[in-house]
């Protein structure tokens, strides 16, 4: 998503909410993935929810061991650029991240790629895909992850 993809939020002032409501859940997510906090991380995706990074895709039932062998740090995340889908029931972002990890305070910087949907407990990340961005200049997903499944 690029910034000219962005729905302008006008008109209704639901449309506002709905992103302000997805920045919380966001936030909910670097929070809870930053604390080691797994049913909070878990709780911000839909049941069938997915997070892809590292040339492949996890579901839910994978987090726990995909976040245990995961390095520990502080995911420093800013503001999703968010599209509203005009039916109300979806929407797609793209977020920055930085990554600083907790023993060495080397730094990881990219950003999300994500769907959300409204569910009955409110808006949810239904896919999340990270993009690193390389010294180099590449944007990749990143290499082989210490968790396989």
């Amino acid at each position: 998503m690029t910034a000219k993809d962005s729905t302008h939020l006008t008109g209704s002032g639901d449309s506002v909410a709905d992103v302000v409501e997805i920045n919380q859940l966001l936030a909910r997510y670097a929070v809870t993935i930053s604390q080691g906090d797994i049913p909070g991380l878990t709780s911000v995706f839909t049941p069938d929810g997915t997070y892809s990074a590292f040339g492949d895709t996890f579901g839910l039932s994978e987090f726990p061991a995909l976040v245990a062998a995961a390095p520990k740090g502080l995911f420093m995340t800013g503001t999703a650029l968010v599209a509203l889908d005009p039916s109300g029931s979806a929407a797609t972002g793209t977020q920055p991240l930085c990554f600083i990890d907790q023993t060495t305070h080397d730094m990881r910087i990219g950003y999300y790629n994500d769907t959300y949907l409204r569910t009955d407990d409110g808006w949810r990340l239904q896919t999340r895909k990270m993009t690193f961005m390389r010294r180099s200049g590449a944007h990749d997903s990143g290499r082989p992850h210490a968790y396989q499944p």
